[in-house]
């Protein structure tokens, strides 16, 4: 039986129980419920008389106005850009990304450049020691930056220097590493990082600093306790990266203050992570000719428009199932596409096998990449390649319909921009500087491509 005043949190996702069990109900998963001692809820205050007659909560007017604070510009124009323009004084944000990837340097070059704008920033470490971090700063030519630099986990010292010392920016690395005496719980348990988490939200809106907090990534690839933090925090940013790629995306999960769907897009070197200015050209391979089972879709990643190449490989099946295989894009969205081919375009790939591929680690998500994937399947069963000088996009409905997507105009200006001459895609599309060949249908499109009929 339970201690009084103990409970069993699981440690995947936050769930509370009463006993212990070796499955949480809430998430199935296996040995994640530990004992915690449960004294009272984060965060919550000791009842006070002086609180029994209180005034009352106040209330403001929806009409009334606010000016929003500036904000601050880190000198990272892609983390800004991701941001929302910025980052939000008094706001707080959650960083996540898997062992590796560059998270810390990451935040590094931010406070460094954001210091060298005149923003007073501090960076606190709870997995390195001072002298590590400073290193680490050298080898990226940032020691001149006036950044300052403190390695505790202790949450109370931390608040307390916080509260002493007025800063614009802070930058905890990392949440899991945090340790507060008010909870028996051990450090990186979901009591200790949702306790940590309340307490350094309500400083950045007291102080009005803004709190850039790094979360660890679990073997699932969600933020460690994510169901118990995410909700806390103003915004969520991902950090990806593939291994074997130099290049870093930086994607907006959550953000109050923003779009969440913009991208930022590095690329790691010996000095750091450096800011792509154009990643089109980076994930496209502009040498020689184009080879069969090849497309280049263009695609809309928050507010810019990203070329990148849709790679398919369609073999003979060695065994009796036959195998399908996607990196960088949806494993259900490929099953969809892959029957649409064969109920209504008679191209019968259902005893092949199929791999799919979107080159340079991007992760792609929109529909408008449908007709993409599908002209790569064709081209590779077909064996017939794709024109060089050609962009494809197009949504695929089940009906075998290519139907419109949204922000065309975009796609063929970045296309063009980057020396292509036509475009692949829905029909009635004005092409503007590209010379566009419009197809209602999946099945004119896959005609065309086994007839080597481009225009």
């Amino acid at each position: 039986m339970a201690r009084d005043g103990a409970v069993y949190v699981c440690q995947t996702c936050g769930a509370t129980q009463t006993k212990w069990a070796g499955q949480c109900p809430a998430c199935l998963a296996w040995n994640a419920l530990v004992e915690e001692v449960q004294s009272r809820p984060p965060g919550a205050l000791a009842p006070t008389r002086s609180s029994a007659r209180g005034k009352g909560l106040p209330f403001q007017g929806l009409e009334e106005h606010t000016p929003a604070p500036p904000r601050i510009q880190t000198g990272v124009a892609e983390f800004d850009r991701v941001c929302g323009g910025g980052v939000v004084p008094g706001s707080a944000l959650l960083l996540g990304g898997d062992p590796g990837v560059g998270k810390s340097t990451l935040l590094l070059q931010v406070a460094a450049f954001a210091a060298r704008r005149g923003a007073k920033c501090a960076y606190i470490s709870g997995e390195e020691a001072v002298e590590q971090v400073r290193s680490r700063a050298q080898r990226m030519g940032l020691a001149d930056a006036p950044v300052r630099l403190a390695a505790e986990t202790s949450l109370r010292e931390i608040v307390e220097g916080l509260k002493r010392e007025k800063f614009d920016l802070v930058v905890i690395d990392s949440i899991q590493t945090m340790w507060s005496d008010a909870h028996e719980a051990g450090p990186g348990s979901v009591t200790q990082v949702r306790a940590a988490t309340g307490e350094l939200v309500r400083l950045a809106k007291k102080q009005g600093v803004a709190i850039i907090l790094v979360g660890h990534v679990t073997k699932e690839g969600t933020i460690a306790g994510p169901r118990v933090i995410e909700h806390m925090v103003d915004a969520v940013l991902a950090f990806e990266g593939e291994r074997g790629y130099p290049f870093r995306i930086l994607r907006g999960v959550k953000n109050r203050f923003g779009a969440t769907d913009e991208i930022g897009v590095f690329e790691m070197g010996d000095g750091g992570l450096a800011e792509v200015k154009n990643p089109s050209a980076l994930f496209l391979d502009t040498s020689g000719e184009r080879a069969a089972g090849a497309a280049v879709f263009a695609g809309i990643e928050g507010s810019r428009p990203v070329l990148v190449e849709f790679q398919a490989l369609v073999a003979p099946s060695a065994y009796g199932t036959p195998r399908r295989a996607v990196v960088g894009w949806d494993t259900g969205r490929l099953a969809m596409v892959l029957a649409v081919l064969e109920a209504r375009c008679g191209l019968g790939l259902g005893n092949r096998d199929v791999y799919l591929n979107v080159a340079g680690g991007l992760r792609i998500s929109e529909p408008a990449a449908d007709l993409a994937a599908a002209a790569a399947l064709a081209s590779s069963a077909l064996d017939v390649a794709l024109p060089q000088d050609c962009v494809v996009f197009g949504e695929v409905s089940l009906s075998g319909d290519v139907r419109h997507v949204s922000r065309m105009d975009s796609r063929l200006k970045e296309a063009a921009k980057l020396g292509f001459k036509r475009a692949f895609g829905p029909a009635d599309v004005d092409g503007g500087p590209l010379k566009m060949t419009g197809m209602a249908r999946l099945g004119d499109a896959i005609r065309r491509i086994g007839d080597g009929d481009w225009d």
